[in-house]
């Protein structure tokens, strides 16, 4: 399995510090296989749809906005 590299702020990276039962690399796995089944189906829906790339950039926006409204709520 490859290995992605990031960089989080120090702070987060305390916070999570105090979590150690928690698999970081796994919720980080499922996140972005969630961005990618979502980004999927939004080229899906576009295939059949007369949205520009640009009206797709920034609907994708706008539910990526409401998506981290939730899960940060």
């Amino acid at each position: 399995m490859p290995n992605l590299t990031l960089a989080i702020p120090e702070e987060l990276h305390e916070k999570m510090k105090h979590h150690s039962e928690i698999r970081w690399s796994e919720v980080v796995r499922k996140s972005l296989s969630e961005k990618i089944r979502d980004l999927e189906l939004l080229e899906k829906i576009s295939g059949k749809s007369r949205l520009t790339p640009e009206d797709i950039r920034k609907f994708s926006r706008k539910v990526n906005r409401e998506v981290f409204k939730t899960l940060n709520a």
